[in-house]
């Protein structure tokens, strides 16, 4: 008897715990909050610049913390069906703890259906190393119509 109530007992206080380390910095999980919206980023053309589109709308921003790093995800939405080759393109901003990113698609080849909201969304995501995340403190994605953030 007395022994299951010391283990009962050391349960509770091992647990109970475990509540002050889901909201420290210690929890990966905590590492970047919700994504929401922001204003668009916007910097001068070059003539080396990615032939690819912007996609339409930034639908959803995650990071998904892992051993070594954070893998950065992001939905958006495209005017039609068909759009490929996407991907995340880093923007060559010098501002401090902030990473931006370009969420880039090549439009179809031939004429496609424009069709459900749902059938149009492109995900792509890009792995970013611990050490290029230390001094980050926000992340931004954005399309040619918004702009999504996620914030430490």
């Amino acid at each position: 008897m007395k022994s299951s109530l010391l283990v009962t007992l050391s349960l509770v206080v091992v647990l109970g715990g475990c509540g002050a380390i889901r909201d420290s910095r210690l929890n990966p999980f905590n590492w970047f909050g919700r994504s929401a919206p922001v204003e668009q980023v916007l910097l001068p053309t070059t003539a080396a610049e990615d032939p690819r589109a912007l996609v339409d709308e930034v639908l959803s921003l995650d990071i998904e913390a892992f051993p070594g790093g954070a893998i950065i995800r992001a939905e958006g939405r495209t005017p039609v069906q068909g759009y490929w080759d996407a991907e995340l393109v880093a923007r060559p901003i010098e501002k401090e703890g902030v990473l931006i990113y370009d969420f880039r698609v090549l439009p179809p080849i031939s004429a496609t259906d424009v069709n459900t909201p749902r059938s149009r969304q492109v995900a792509v995501a890009v792995s970013l190393s611990d050490i290029k995340l230390e001094g980050t403190s926000q992340i931004i994605v954005q399309g040619a119509r918004n702009a999504r953030a996620v914030r430490r």
